[in-house]
């Protein structure tokens, strides 16, 4: 692109970060978001989110937290660029905690993002399958029962979920 002066803008270095991750070049991933940085362009919510996916899927976790400074920090990094997590952001940060087993940090991303993204379906989801799987059926139920009050709407891997916890 550079030869043929074409310049790349966020969309296309979102788009070829997320193909270097699905095609497990996650440290090649890194280098572009850094490069992206160097030249100029800001990363965007997108950006973050593919980059957060990515390390948190190749078990990453440090490389994840650290891009930021641990999960404050890379919240706090995308603030002071303007920029606002949204429900990918948190469900991935969760997720991925989970699946580091660790169910502290997880809880405390979901405990601590209330700041104008209300949590989804999905992230209810994600955290009683990391619960369940980690362990924590007391907590599970707290949350299963927080949900009912809420008049969240259940559905089936939800319900999926409780009963992988039952069988624990």
């Amino acid at each position: 692109m550079e030869e043929e002066k074409l310049e790349a803008d966020v969309v296309i270095y979102n788009t070829v970060i997320d193909g270097l991750c699905k095609y497990r070049h996650p440290d090649d991933a890194l280098d572009l978001f850094n490069e992206m940085e160097n030249k100029g362009i800001r990363p965007d919510v997108v950006t973050y989110n593919s980059l957060i996916s990515c390390l948190c899927n190749y078990g990453r976790w440090e490389d994840a937290a650290t891009k930021g400074r641990g999960w404050h920090g890379t919240l706090r990094e995308m603030s002071q660029r303007g920029l606002v997590g949204n429900t990918v952001t948190y469900n991935t940060l969760i997720q991925g905690f989970f699946q580091a087993g660790d169910c502290e940090s997880a809880q405390q991303v979901f405990n601590r993002w209330f700041l104008g993204v209300p949590p989804d379906i999905w992230t209810y989801n994600i955290l009683l399958d990391g619960l369940c799987k980690n362990g924590k059926l007391e907590k599970a139920l707290v949350i299963f029962q927080d949900m009912q009050k809420s008049e969240m709407e259940l559905i089936f891997t939800i319900i999926l979920s409780l009963k992988g916890c039952a069988r624990l």
